[in-house]
């Protein structure tokens, strides 16, 4: 991907963002509530509740009340917080690997009085926790082997009885990524809704 050597261009996927902070407050509906979170530069999109996840949070029923869900991917944290609001006696990971997206998520649960909350890199999520439900806006960006290897590696810790819940772009590849799922991963993906662009996919295990 350009550019990805330049120690002057962060992407949201960088682990320790080199560009300025420039921190800023929004004012965001999440889980039918007004309020206001803190974003900053280097992560994805700062300025709003991105496209791809508003869709995503428009099609997803209800998260179950309680057990461990995950915000995979989770950014400044619209789907964690939206998770937490609507389950808050769930345990809420919210993974990612940029640290200041991390540092955000904390900030916004603390700001908003959730104690639900757990923001943490991969390789911090205990290795016998089983979620309840998984929603994600996917880093595609990463590319598709690290996208294809993220997936293969969470999905599978989807309890049973529990759901994951994907929003992807169609120009960045759902419908192939779907089928491939499906057909060579053996995780069963099926498209559930498809709108501005997007395709919502749901696993069940």
């Amino acid at each position: 991907m350009s550019g990805t050597d330049d120690p002057q261009v962060d992407h949201y996927f960088t682990a320790r963002p080199a560009s300025a902070e420039q921190r800023r407050t929004l004012h965001v509906r999440l889980a039918g509530r007004d309020v206001e979170v803190e974003t900053a530069g280097g992560v994805f999109s700062p300025d709003h509740v991105d496209l791809g996840t508003q869709v995503l949070l428009r099609t997803v029923p209800a998260p179950p009340p309680g057990g461990d869900l995950l915000d995979l991917g989770c950014g400044w944290g619209p789907v964690a917080l939206t998770l937490a609001l609507l389950s808050p006696d769930a345990r809420v990971w919210a993974v990612d690997v940029n640290e200041r997206a991390l540092d955000l998520v904390r900030r916004n649960a603390a700001r908003l009085g959730l104690g639900n909350v757990v923001a943490t890199t991969p390789d911090e999520v205990p290795d016998d926790v089983r979620f309840a439900a998984l929603w994600s806006n996917p880093p595609v960006r990463i590319g598709k082997p690290a996208l294809r290897a993220l997936l293969t590696h969470w999905l599978p810790r989807v309890a049973p009885g529990g759901e994951a819940w994907l929003v992807v772009g169609r120009n960045l590849g759902a419908d192939p990524l779907q089928r491939w799922l499906t057909d060579e991963a053996g995780l069963p993906t099926t498209r559930e809704a498809s709108a501005k662009g997007f395709r919502v996919l749901r696993f069940r295990p």
